[in-house]
């Protein structure tokens, strides 16, 4: 049995979410599902939907965990993002911490360096 997840992000701001997400994934979205929704294929089965409605906005907060940590967030700053936050658990694992503009939360996590 397969299990597919869409994680949602709420936003007052569409174009500008739309802008901002595409420049911390690094490509347009994997579809426009509408005039006010938008998502990106992160995973085989998993995938990050932007759309709009002001009245949630702000609140989302999700953890990606790659292999790849360090080039990712290596390109990511190379599009213009810094991270808010970093965070190292006593077992290595790292996590780095992104806020987008209206304050929604998107966890970058890996292994110890």
């Amino acid at each position: 049995m397969s299990v597919e997840l869409f994680a949602g992000i709420a936003v007052r701001d569409y174009a500008g979410a739309l802008a901002w997400y595409e420049r911390l994934f690094g490509s347009p979205p994997t579809y426009v599902v509408s005039d006010t929704e938008a998502l990106w294929e992160v995973t085989g089965h998993g995938s990050i939907v932007v759309e709009l409605r002001p009245d949630r906005a702000g609140h989302a907060f999700h953890t990606l965990f790659v292999d790849d940590l360090d080039e990712r967030v290596a390109a990511i700053s190379a599009r213009g993002i810094e991270p808010a936050d970093r965070e190292t658990y006593d077992n290595g694992v790292r996590k780095i911490i992104y806020r987008d503009p209206e304050g929604n939360e998107l966890g970058i996590g890996g292994g110890p360096a």
